[in-house]
């Protein structure tokens, strides 16, 4: 007798470039920069969170707080604030969201200054994907013009010394792929539906 239960369908998020990543005219966006190895050369976080995952709560923050979330990936840099400060640069609304491989984030304002930030984030072990959710949501509140607390996150002084040399690896890795005067380009995000 076979079995006529059918399996729930599996999407899969992919992450293609694109063109030249433009300013934004939209106020009501918010741009997330990844570095240059962000899902290409790299594909996890420091603990072993799949970057494509991050990417989703990241979005799904944005648009749950009534926003557009634009992507596109940083070649110039390996460095989050950098990063951040580039897509609050491109962003309609200023506020841009930074992310390196290895999982450090920050929340930028165009208006401030490069190595000022919104928030940071740079214990990547400790960020959950509920916490890359609402790190989506306060950039959108940020590019609302609202006052939001800032995200709540776990401080642990022994993250540091524990990961240390993989956290060194993975930004040698990633600079690796760094391009000089580079523009950022645009990454697009497409779903397949894969039938099981």
């Amino acid at each position: 007798m076979e079995n006529s239960v059918k399996k729930a369908p599996v999407f899969t998020l992919n992450l293609v470039e694109g063109e030249v990543a433009a300013t934004g005219e939209r106020v009501d966006e918010v741009v997330i920069a990844v570095g240059p190895a962000f899902d290409k050369y790299q594909y996890q976080t420091l603990i072993d969170m799949p970057h494509k995952a991050i990417i989703k709560e990241l979005v799904a923050g944005v648009e749950e707080e009534g926003l557009h979330a634009r992507v596109v990936r940083v070649l110039r840099t390996s460095d989050v604030s950098f990063m951040s400060w580039d897509a609050a640069n491109l962003s309609g609304s200023g506020i841009g969201i930074g992310i390196q491989s290895k999982g450090t984030t920050v929340i930028h304002q165009r208006d401030l200054l490069p190595l000022s930030n919104l928030e940071l984030f740079s214990q990547a072990p400790l960020l959950t994907l509920a916490t890359y959710r609402q790190i989506g949501k306060n950039a959108a509140r940020y590019a609302k013009r609202e006052s939001p607390s800032p995200v709540p996150v776990v401080n642990d002084q022994m993250v540091r010394p524990k990961f240390m040399a993989k956290a060194a690896l993975f930004h040698i890795k990633e600079t690796k792929h760094v391009v000089p005067n580079a523009k950022p380009v645009t990454l697009h995000i497409e779903i397949s539906r894969e039938e099981q």
